[in-house]
Parts: C-alpha cells; structure tokens; sequence
C-alpha cells in the first residue's frame, strides 16, 4: 500500500553554464512506492538523481523527505537519512569478496577506531559476526549467497548489480534511487534484480525511483512511471498512459500516435 510523499521536489534547477540540465522539474514520489524514471537522452533524468541524493547542488528549488527539507545535504547524511543511490556502472571494491563488499556498508564500527583495536577486541569481533551473518542473509535473499566468497570484480554485471542492491540492505534504507540497473544485464539476471526490488518493496517496506531503458522491465515493476524531457517533467500516470501521451511520443521520436510502440526509453 502506497502513502504519503516520501519525496517532494519543487521547481527543481540545475544549469551548468547556460545549459539547464534539470529546469523546474516538480514531482512526488510515494512512500512504499516504485516509481519509473524514464525520457530519452539528455532529458536531466541522471542530474535530477544526483541532486536529490546531494552529489550535486542545485542552482534553485528544494527537495523534501517526509516533509523535512533535505535540499543540497551531503550523501553520507542523506545515507544516514535511508536515502540511497546506486549507479548505473557498480561501484564496488574489486579487490574485496562479495561478503566483505557488503559487510564494510554500515557505518560507526567499533573496529573503525584505532583504540577500540587495542582495547576493544571482542566488541569487534562480536560485530563481525554480526555483520558477516547479515551479509550472507542478504546474499541468500538475492539468490547469490554461492558467490559470498568470490572476488566482487570477478563477478558478472548482473550480479555486481545484485550487489549493489544488496549494500541498501545492510542499513535501514527507506528510499533508493537505482540508475540503469539492467544496463548490460542478461535477461535472467534482471528477472531477478526485478524479483528483489519487488520483495524489498512488499515485505520490507521499500520505496523505489528506477531509471531504466527497458519497458518492459518497467513495465513490470512501476508504477507510476514518470517521464522528463529536456529537464522538466513532461506526463506521470501507468505506463500504458505514458505510452500513449503526445507529448511523450513527440519527445522520443518527433512523431505522431501512430508510432506510439516504439516509446523507449
């Protein structure tokens, strides 16, 4: 059951130079909600992520979380918010496995601080164990607790997308903004990353905002869908609506109704 606005954004700026990437966008997402992100190239869909999850100011406007105004705040406070952003190339340590990928996520542990190793051993270790058996329910709940042990730079895209999902599971996460997460998926592997999104969204609560160029995976999961266009929002509504919106359909394609399958994002 979908409620109130988790997020509230209003007459949203961005301009780099004089291009303005995101220019007065406004629009609500749901708490408990999946919303679609979509429009084609250029249409300030990634800029309007990076602003809401502070990675970029805005030039104007304000951003709101629960009615709190969370506009400009730094990622780290965003994160310790539950507000969270994957990206569309996967971000993780290479070097480290799967488990230990996951297991550095939380913050504020006892082994970060040089004199709690002198002093405080077993709390540390008490932790790890903690945070190592979360790690591995986290694993087993994305169906990839076989590769726990693997080097994540080893891994397939899909499943460093897995991954990725999976970092929002090891904090209270409220929101997460997911950039393209079927880029250079296999199909099989984006069935599953859409089964997780949407058993994070039924049992646990979770509200998400997905960019994707795939309909069909949007199709499947969101809703609503909304679409942007060179920085404003241009329709919201199923993506059936959207498909068949004008507007939408002059903005991908330059063409009239009679094109209206051919809407990607």
């Amino acid at each position: 059951m979908q409620g109130e606005a988790m997020i509230a954004v209003e007459d949203l700026h961005k301009h780099f130079g004089g291009f303005h990437a995101v220019d007065g966008a406004s629009l609500t997402i749901a708490e408990r909600s999946i919303t679609g992100l979509i429009g084609p190239n250029g249409a300030g869909k990634t800029t309007l992520f990076n602003v809401i999850a502070g990675v970029l100011p805005p030039t104007s406007g304000r951003v709101f979380m629960q009615g709190e105004d969370i506009t400009g705040l730094a990622p780290h406070v965003l994160f310790h918010k539950g507000l969270l952003r994957t990206f569309q190339i996967a971000h993780e340590f290479s070097s480290m496995t799967c488990r230990e990928n996951l297991m550095m996520v939380p913050g504020g542990q006892s082994g970060e601080k040089l004199w709690n190793t002198w002093f405080g051993r077993r709390r540390i270790a008490d932790e790890e164990r903690a945070l190592r058996a979360k790690a591995d329910e986290v694993l087993e709940f994305l169906t990839i607790e076989h590769l726990a042990d693997h080097k994540a730079g080893e891994v397939s895209g899909g499943q460093k997308k897995l991954l990725e999902l999976g970092r929002t599971m090891m904090v209270d996460a409220r929101i997460v903004f997911l950039d393209e997460v079927g880029a250079g998926v296999n199909r099989t592997l984006l069935n599953t990353i859409a089964d997780a999104i949407l058993r994070l969204n039924r049992e646990r609560g979770y509200t998400f905002v997905v960019i994707e160029h795939d309909m069909d995976f949007i199709g499947r999961i969101c809703d609503p869908v909304i679409c942007m266009a060179e920085g404003k929002v241009l329709a919201e509504g199923t993506l059936e609506e959207i498909k068949a919106n004008e507007q939408v359909i002059e903005a991908y394609l330059g063409t009239g109704l009679k094109n209206r399958d051919k809407v990607q994002a």
